[in-house]
């Protein structure tokens, strides 16, 4: 397992790594799963600027800031790769700051499901959400919130 805590997520978040960027797929299964031939690419402070958005009590998925991304970029779509990587230097980059706090336990995977990724795993997320209202419901091994459609926000 990555030892966390002797990363500086700060350092990652604010390092655009040469994009935005978008690049021309070429490979059919690709295609074909993302509908299109354009991949953006965004830096993690695009996904920090959308994660802060999301006001107390309410939701937003990975897939909902992907399509965004792509749409306001003239893209196909978004790299999922790069988008789940920079999601969760978001996320420790917020956790390891006194102040200036990004509410990324409101991001949660397209279904609805908590992160396990997320720093201390599903447990803070978990806790944070309960305290923001939210109903957490396990299936198998994993943790959903409860009708999370509802408290989606519109980008």
């Amino acid at each position: 397992m990555v030892n966390y805590n002797k990363k500086d997520f700060n350092k990652m978040l604010n390092d655009n790594k040469d994009m935005p960027k978008i690049k021309i797929i070429n490979d059919e299964k690709t295609i074909k799963k993302y509908g299109g031939t354009r991949m953006f690419f965004a830096p993690p402070l695009y996904y920090d600027k959308l994660m802060r958005k999301v006001p107390k009590g309410n939701l937003i998925t990975v897939r909902q800031i992907r399509e965004y991304l792509a749409k306001e970029n003239n893209a196909d779509f978004t790299c999922p790769l790069t988008a789940g990587i920079f999601i969760n230097i978001v996320a420790w980059a917020s956790y390891q700051r006194k102040e200036d706090i990004t509410p990324y336990w409101r991001t949660l995977k397209t279904n609805g499901e908590l992160n396990n990724k997320y720093p201390e795993g599903i447990e803070l997320q978990k806790r944070l959400l309960e305290e923001e209202g939210h109903t957490i419901i396990q299936k198998g091994s994993k943790y959903y919130v409860k009708d999370f459609e509802s408290k989606l926000i519109k980008l």
